[in-house]
Formats: C-alpha cells, sequence, structure tokens
C-alpha cells in the first residue's frame, strides 16, 4: 500500500478553461450588480416607504432564490448547467430592466423580487460546474479567483453606480440590464459542452442529497456560517449600509458607494491570502478566523460618526468575510467531491445563504425603525459570531499533509472516528 495523491501537486494543476469563462462572466455580473446597490434603497424610498420596506425589497429577490433553489438544484442535474446559467442570466436581464421603469413600489417588489429566480439559477449552475472541474488541490484558490471576480466588479461597480445614480436612480437599472446579456453572451459563445451530465455511453453520477451531507460535521457547519454570511453580508450590509451612511454621513450617492467599495477592496485582500494558505494547511482556520473578525467588525460599525471610521470598519469587514468564503467554498467541494452530481446538496447551502439575506435584511429594518442603528448591526455581528461554534466541532475536509482531499465518498460516515482511519481513504493499492 503506498499513498497516492488524488490529483495534481498545488504547483502543476492550472485553472481549467471553462472556468475561466465563469471567472470572466461573474465579473461582468458583478459590475452590473454593483451598479445598483448604492441606489436600491433610496430608489424604494422614493416611492414613500420607510428603511423597512426599502429593505423588503433586498430580502425579495432573495427570497426568490429561495423559493426556487430546489427546482434549480433539478434542472441543472437534468439538463446541465450551461443552458440553466443562460437562461438565469437572461432572467435577470429582463427583470432588472422592467424594474428601471416601475412606477410604484409594489411593482418595484415585484420586478425586483422575480429576479431572484434567474439569479440562482446562474450561481448554483456556475458553483456546480467549479465543484466538479476544479482540481482538489487547488479548490480554494479556484474559489478565490471566481469570488476575486465579483469583487473586483464589485468594487468598481457601486463606484460607478454611485456616480450614475447622480443622473437618475433608474439609470443604474438599465446599465446592469445590458451586463448581463453582455454576460450571457460571453459563456454562449465560449463555454460550449459543459455539462453535469456524464458523456453518452458513461454511467450517471450519484447524486448527494441533502439528507446524506447533513451527516457530515462540515456540511453542517457550513450550512450555518452560509445563513450568518447571507445575514450579514449579502442581506443587512447591502440594504442597511447605504442607508446608514446616508444618515450619518451624507445623502449623496458615492457615501454609500465607498462604503461598499472598500468592504470589496478588504474582501478581496481576504480572498488573495485565505484562496492559497487553506489549500496548504486546512480549511477550517480561515472559516473560523473569517467569522470572528467578521462578525466583530460589523457588531461595531452601528457606532460609525464619520466617513473614516466607517471606511476602516468596512475593510476590516470585509477582510474578514473574504477569508471566510474561499475555505468555506472548498470546504463544500470537499464534502461533495468531483465524481458525485452535488445539485440538491448545493441548493440547500444557497437556500440557507439566501434564508440569512431575508430574515437579516427585514429584521434590521425593524429594529432601526423601533430602535437604531447601533441595535440592527449588533444583532446582525452576533448571528455571525454564533456561526463560529458549528466550526469548532467540525471535521477538517482538506487532506494537508497528502496535498489532496479524501474523497467524501471514501470516508467514514463516523465524522469522530480517528484521522488514521480517515487518511486511508487516499490511498490506493
Amino acid at each position: 500500500m503506498s499513498a497516492s495523491p488524488l490529483s495534481e501537486p498545488t504547483t502543476t494543476a492550472r485553472i481549467p478553461r471553462e472556468i475561466w469563462v465563469l471567472i470572466a462572466s461573474a465579473f461582468v455580473i458583478a459590475l452590473g450588480f454593483g451598479l445598483i446597490l448604492p441606489v436600491l434603497p433610496q430608489f424604494a424610498q422614493s416611492f414613500g416607504v420607510g428603511a423597512t420596506a426599502s429593505s423588503i425589497v433586498v430580502s425579495a429577490f432573495a427570497f426568490f432564490r429561495l423559493l426556487f433553489a430546489p427546482v434549480g438544484g433539478r434542472l441543472i442535474a437534468r439538463m446541465g448547467e450551461r443552458p440553466i446559467y443562460l437562461a438565469g442570466l437572461l432572467i435577470v436581464a429582463v427583470s432588472t430592466g422592467a424594474t428601471a421603469f416601475a412606477q410604484t413600489y409594489w411593482q418595484l417588489l415585484v420586478f425586483r423580487g422575480l429576479g431572484g429566480i434567474g439569479s440562482v439559477m446562474f450561481t448554483v449552475s456556475a458553483v456546480a460546474l467549479i465543484v466538479r472541474l476544479a482540481p482538489p488541490t487547488i479548490r480554494a484558490r479556484v474559489s478565490s479567483v471566481y469570488a476575486s471576480a465579483f469583487l473586483f466588479g464589485g468594487i468598481l461597480g457601486p463606484v460607478v453606480g454611485g456616480l450614475l445614480g447622480n443622473l437618475g436612480l433608474r439609470v443604474p437599472f438599465l446599465v446592469y440590464a445590458v451586463a448581463l446579456v453582455l454576460a450571457a453572451a460571453l459563456v454562449g459563445v465560449f463555454l460550449s459542452g459543459a455539462s453535469l451530465r456524464p458523456a453518452e455511453g458513461h454511467r450517471e453520477m450519484p447524486v448527494m442529497t441533502v439528507r446524506e451531507g447533513w451527516r457530515d460535521s462540515a456540511y453542517r457547519a457550513s450550512i450555518g456560517s452560509a445563513f450568518a454570511n447571507g445575514w450579514a453580508n449579502f442581506g443587512v450590509r447591502n440594504a442597511i449600509l447605504p442607508l446608514f451612511a446616508a444618515v450619518v454621513i451624507g445623502k449623496q450617492p458615492w457615501v454609500a458607494g465607498t462604503a461598499l467599495a472598500v468592504f470589496a477592496a478588504g474582501n478581496a485582500v481576504g480572498l488573495t491570502v485565505a484562496g492559497r494558505m487553506s489549500d496548504r494547511v486546512g480549511r477550517r482556520p480561515f472559516i473560523i478566523g473569517g467569522l470572528l473578525v467578521s462578525g466583530v467588525a460589523t457588531a461595531v460599525t452601528g457606532f460609525a460618526t464619520d466617513l473614516t471610521t466607517l471606511v476602516v470598519l468596512s475593510v476590516v469587514a470585509g477582510v474578514g468575510a473574504g477569508t471566510l468564503n474561499p475555505a468555506q467554498q472548498a470546504s463544500l467541494a470537499d464534502v461533495v467531491g468531483r465524481d458525485r452530481n452535488g445539485g440538491p446538496a448545493l441548493a440547500a447551502f444557497q437556500m440557507s445563504s439566501d434564508t440569512g439575506a431575508i430574515i437579516g435584511p427585514v429584521l434590521a429594518g425593524l429594529l432601526i425603525d423601533n430602535g437604531s442603528y447601533p441595535l440592527a448591526f449588533g444583532v446582525t455581528g452576533l448571528i455571525t459570531l454564533l456561526a463560529v461554534i458549528p466550526w469548532l466541532r467540525a471535521r477538517e475536509t482538506h487532506d494537508v499533509r497528502h496535498g489532496a482531499r479524501f474523497d467524501a465518498a471514501k470516508r467514514p460516515a463516523d465524522p469522530t472516528e480517528s484521522e488514521s482511519t480517515v487518511a486511508e481513504g487516499t490511498r490506493e493499492a
């Protein structure tokens, strides 16, 4: 019996061409999405509603993502990720274009919410393809590069969106719709033949169910951290931070855009470090550290009284979130493995994040309307810190000694089994 790595060494493994196509598309999508972040809450309030109602617009998008996630996972397994990815982009493009012409708050709510259907389609499709194609020894690096594309677009997008907002609150939505069409064209032209379905004549890949994943302590912990991350960074930060910046600093759209952009910049720093290091030393240290840093910085954000303090706290929170994301994504990929169809399990992970993104802004809005901004951000930070607890008992999914992950299908069902026994899963006769 001799040790045999399951994949290429980290120094020789390369990112597949299909993933580079998704990375380029991610940048275009994030650039467009960043355009509307600074103006969406103010656009909602232009119809005469308060903080709670404007936050519900953000939550509605996540709510439709949540509802459609199980259907999206089944469609991907049946039809392949490429057609579902393209359909999702076009659905969000139409929804965003319609949002620009909303004449009432309820039209805005419906048009923006329906875009969540397309969003979950292209999000889960991209994650499923990355899980299948990424070499195991560079999973965190692949997740880091992919997320960095979103963040670089996120850094530029809010700044440009804040400037475009000066031309009218509807303009960024029209530009975002065009960006989505461009992303669909990019994928349609350069990503061909990639599918979760095996080639004709090959056996069907077994499906990893949510119940099967739930038996794994790392999967359970990832569900909890996804919920907290969705609550804090996809929900409250996008919905509440622009309103907080307008109240404390100034109502100009560029103020909110700056706060969101520096968060994305800090995120990029965290991604760069964690993306490479977690492939070498393991996933858990970066997940736990990222949750702690992000949680503390978020909890004290509500006490910022000037732009400098808000910028510093946003950068620190961004570093924490950036440290968390690639390690968490890689750990999830370790659990699913390359030889299984992880659609249902990945959809459940996405649903957990979306649930947090739904509940977080609504509760934060209620806390603001009936309490204060410090209370809203304090509760959000606490939720993030609580997500650390499951990870303290979760297993490490990456076998750093051999530079390869041990296949989820080969590890023992009991996560508490000794490490020496688990390591045997990486050996071949």
